[in-house]
This record gives structure tokens, sequence and C-alpha cells, in this order.
């Protein structure tokens, strides 16, 4: 079998995508359709998300940074390098679980070249045979062969044939955090440069203290056309995004919206509060709690955690947050888990993610 380990359907030439019993440990997966990013993708991904964040807004902004032009979104670095992952790993898949350490790296520019390739690092068979969960590490380049992601998300998928029989289970050991140490950093720039009245924040690293919440008050609808788009954005191909001739007959007898779409609107979302926030440096880990349709809207709310000194930066700080975002549910209290321990219902996306942020003075 050849390294792109996609099963073809028995007289077909179309591919049916993978299902659990064809994943196996150590497998390693090169993926199709590098994808050279432009402008057009930048624009659209604001058109898709409302994000606000100045580094991706203005060519300006960023080279008073020392950067040579004006960034990708970092989101939009996530979901691309994600997009190349579908076919191969979740064509198949009812959801996409969760993500742990995940390392943003190089910027990516216009011009710029991004190819994925996957190990599958666990495999765990659900008791009722029908599912199971895959582990993968996916690693995104750049042309230059420079990682620009880094990551591990976990899928449940389904089987082809409930009868199949598969491995003992293999889990990974999943590191809690990406450590401050290995974060990826910008080139050292002047603070007096940082333009607060260009972000629309008058908060810097200082301003911030750990268990400090912040409801970012607005909410964002989620249109039928916006996550279709998006999905198209990214070449997600899963079906349970894309079909509805087939996922009429699903649990929810509708399409469901990509999650990460979901963690694109929360980011958005919390410019209101974090406008400052100009670098997703990691995602330490993330839950889609429950999965949102279109009509929903989107609220959220945040928590800083930490607030880390970086080893011989004095411009930029870090801050851990994690973000909590509901459907159909303004956060102005807050909401997360009731005293049983459960999610409140309107929770659908739990994010423990770490930003750089610009230091005073």
């Amino acid at each position: 079998m050849s390294d792109h380990e996609t099963k073809m359907t028995p007289g077909a030439k179309a591919a049916a995508g993978n299902f659990f019993e064809d994943f196996r440990l150590g497998q390693d997966i090169r993926h199709a359709l590098p994808r050279t990013v432009g402008a057009g993708d930048a624009a659209l991904y604001l058109g898709l998300t409302g994000s606000r964040f100045a580094l991706h807004c203005g060519e300006p902004f960023a080279r008073a940074l020392g950067l040579p032009g004006m960034p990708l979104d970092d989101l939009l670095v996530f979901h691309i390098v994600f997009g190349r992952t579908v076919a191969d790993i979740s064509l198949n898949a009812i959801a996409n679980l969760g993500y742990a350490s995940c390392r943003f790296g190089a910027f990516v520019y216009p011009g710029d070249t991004l190819a994925t390739t996957s190990t599958v690092i666990g495999l765990k068979e659900n008791s009722n045979r029908q599912t199971g969960v895959v582990y993968v590490r996916s690693i995104g380049v750049n042309q230059r062969g420079e990682t620009v992601l880094d990551y591990i998300r976990w899928a449940l998928v389904k089987k082809r044939d409930a009868g199949a029989p598969v491995g003992p289970a293999r889990l990974p050991t999943l590191a809690p955090e990406v450590p401050a140490g290995e974060l990826w950093l910008p080139p050292v720039f002047d603070p007096a440069r940082w333009d607060d009245a260009a972000t629309g924040s008058p908060y810097r690293w200082q301003d911030y203290a750990p268990g400090e919440r912040i409801d970012h008050v607005d909410g964002m609808t989620v249109e039928e056309s916006c996550h279709m788009i998006a999905t198209r954005l990214y070449q997600n191909t899963a079906r349970v995004h894309f079909n509805q001739f087939a996922e009429k007959s699903g649990r929810l007898g509708r399409r469901i919206v990509y999650g990460g779409h979901i963690i694109s609107l929360a980011r958005a979302l919390s410019a209101n509060g974090l406008g400052n926030a100009f670098r997703l440096a990691a995602i330490n880990g993330g839950r889609h709690v429950n999965p949102t349709v279109a009509g929903d809207t989107i609220h959220a709310w945040s928590e800083v955690l930490a607030c880390w000194e970086l080893p011989g930066r004095r411009d930029i700080g870090a801050l851990r947050l994690r973000t909590v975002a509901t459907r159909d549910r303004p956060c102005h209290d807050f909401p997360d888990r009731t005293e049983a321990g459960d999610y409140d219902p309107a929770v659908v996306l739990d994010l423990d993610y770490t930003v750089l942020m610009p230091r005073r003075g």
C-alpha cells in the first residue's frame, strides 16, 4: 500500500476513506493537495469570521513589528493544515473530539505552500464495536520545510464492519500544556511601535491576572452559507459537514458545523477584551462539547489561567487562556459546569490555549 493510505471501493477508483479498522499504530500518511495560500484566502477568512486582530488586517501594522508583511491568521493556517488530513483521517468520522500539544510555528505569508503529514499514535475501539477513536499527530510545513503547525487530535471514526477484529487499545500520553520554553516566538520588536489605537485595546500583558474572567459580550449567528463556505475553503470534505443528503438520516438530521469554525468564531469574539492577543502560540487542549448547527448563535467568555514571562523577551509575554463558547446563551454569568460536574447544555467548546501579547514599557 502506498503512503497515501486510502482504501478504494471495490471495483471503483473513487476513494471511500479510511474506516477505524484500516488504521494501524505507527502508520505514516503523506496527505494529498499541498496548498498555496494567498491574500484571497485571508480576505475570505475575515469575511467568514469577522476577526478583528490588527496583525492580520493591515500591512503597516505588521511591518512596524519587523515582519516582512501581513501573515495569515493562525487559525486559517490551522484549518488549511487540518483540511489536508480529512480525506485520510476523518472522512468517515462522526465527530472530531479534541486537541492537544498544538504548537504554531513559522508565520505563513501569501505565496507560501503548505503540506501535511500525519502519524497514527493511538487507537481504541469503542464497546459498541461500531466505532473507534483514532489519535494522530499531524505536522504542517511550508515550501522551505519549516514547521508551521504541529498538533495532536483525536476523532470518533466509524467501522466499516462491526465484526472486524482490531488490536488492543493503545492510548498516547498527552501533555497538559505546551510549556512556555517550547513556544515559537516572533522576532523581537520595540513595544513602543505597538499601536494600541490600531488594535482598539489599551490592555497589555501586565493588565491581566490569573483567575480573571472576561465576557466577550458579542454574539455571532452561524449561517448555513458561512459554515459551508468555510469547510470548502479549508477543503474539509468530511461528510458530516458537507452532505445534507447523507446527514438527513444522521443523528441530528442535518449537517454539523465544523468544530474548527466554532474555534475561529470564539477567537474572533475574544478580540473584545483580548484585542492585543496578536498571536495564537499553542492549543494546550480542547474539547468540542456539543455540536453546532446553522442558526445557532455563538457567544464566548474567557478565563486567564496563567501569565507567563518568556525567556529573554521583554517585548512580549504569554497568557494561557481558557475560552468557553456557547450556543444561544449569552455569557454574562460565565456558563460552565453544573454542580454535578457536567457541562451546561449550552456549552459547545472548551478550549485551553496560549496567546502572545505585547508588554508595556
